[in-house]
């Protein structure tokens, strides 16, 4: 039997112009245990340094998980109290912060289940595509444990603070159209055409402007901001960079002249 901490929990595959983040722990439906944590950062940092990716996709290596949650066995040594929860909480928060901070678009393609940690992982990427079948729950109420501000946050902004309160305080599982309709993931569909779905939909995003999808990504961002914490002159910076870039006058000639744009991200 091979040797767990010898296996990658999360394999980084650059095939451009779609980078691929796969979760790799079969064995406990992709967990999220300390390790895997740190390499989520690291995958997006890889992904996103590559100017060939336009795009990223995190999915589970198999259909049966994106992500089943925290990795309970590390509780004990890792997560025993409150001080070593805070201490553990960098990586997560590591984590979230490179999903949702990355310029590039990242879309979750999620099947099998996505409970708990595996819910915060897919808020944090700008796009979340299920097949039905799938099962979604937050069940911290039955661990006993709580999520910080900053998670309870992103779940309340995405579906509303009364889906955020059912998902929360039942600790229930519910299905994908389910999840839909809260606004939880962007679109169902069949199993079986999970990633020819995804791949059409992400193939497609690719030939969008790379500064403008950056600008997007960060001004939606602010506006979920308070007022006085929004950053409005780097809103407006990037606003002028596209105007400024060789992409706009591409994309303005491209339709005048009735043909596809070539965007290079500059």
């Amino acid at each position: 039997m091979k040797d767990e901490t010898s296996v990658d929990p999360l394999i980084v595959t650059h095939e451009a112009p779609i980078g691929w983040l796969v979760l790799n722990r079969p064995q406990v439906r992709n967990a999220l245990n300390l390790r895997t944590w740190q390499r989520i950062a690291e995958g997006v940092a890889e992904l996103a340094s590559d100017d060939a990716i336009r795009v990223i996709v995190m999915r589970g290596g198999t259909p049966q998980a994106f992500i089943a949650g925290a990795d309970i066995s590390e509780f004990p040594a890792m997560r025993a109290d409150a001080a070593q929860a805070r201490a553990y909480r960098d990586a997560p928060n590591s984590a979230i912060a490179a999903l949702v901070e990355c310029r590039k678009p990242v879309i979750a393609m999620i099947a099998g289940v996505c409970i708990g940690g595996g819910v915060q992982v897919a808020l944090a990427c700008d796009i979340r595509i299920a097949a039905r079948g799938t099962r979604f729950g937050v069940p911290a109420a039955r661990l006993g444990l709580a999520y910080p501000l900053e998670g309870v946050n992103m779940l309340a902004h995405t579906v509303g603070p009364a889906n955020a309160r059912d998902i929360l305080l039942s600790a229930r599982l519910f299905d994908a159209e389910e999840a839909l309709q809260m606004g939880l993931i962007n679109r169902v569909v069949d199993a079986e055409k999970l990633e020819e779905n995804v791949r059409d939909y992400v193939l497609k995003m690719a030939t969008n402007a790379p500064l403008t999808m950056a600008a997007a990504k960060f001004t939606i961002r602010e506006s979920l901001k308070d007022r006085e914490d929004r950053d409005a002159k780097a809103v407006s910076a990037m606003v002028a960079r596209c105007f400024d870039s060789e992409d706009y006058r591409e994309g303005v000639r491209a339709f005048l002249e009735k043909r596809r744009p070539n965007f290079k991200g500059r």
